[in-house]
């Protein structure tokens, strides 16, 4: 999509902290970080959210939460914990609609329910 920031992103069209980058995956720091570490891992190909995801796309999504894996023990958040979260669709909290998976760690979180 050519107006999509996360896509202007990973054709380097747009700055951005990237701290992990491969042929199917960019990760890179999120601009209004909710904790010391906030990571945002998106496909390079352009997917509008989980519920874009088709059969073909299953090693793409596996492959996602284990760059995650990586970026949390290289960020020395693994074995503290991490909080990894995925929005889908405008009630569910998404704002940029391109699939993406945000990595939160390095302070103690609050309990998602309350």
């Amino acid at each position: 999509m050519s107006d999509c920031v996360f896509c202007k992103i990973v054709k380097n069209e747009v700055s951005a902290s990237i701290v992990y980058h491969d042929e199917q995956v960019t990760a890179f720091r999120d601009i209004h970080p909710v904790a010391p570490t906030h990571i945002l891992i998106v496909p390079n190909k352009h997917i509008h959210s989980v519920s874009g995801l088709t059969t073909e796309d299953e090693a793409l999504a596996g492959h996602l939460l284990t760059v995650a894996g990586r970026l949390a023990s290289q960020e020395g958040i693994a074995q503290s914990g991490y909080r990894i979260i995925t929005n889908t669709g405008a009630h569910g909290g998404q704002t940029v609609f391109h699939l993406h998976v945000h990595l939160i760690g390095g302070q103690p979180m609050r309990h998602p329910m309350g």
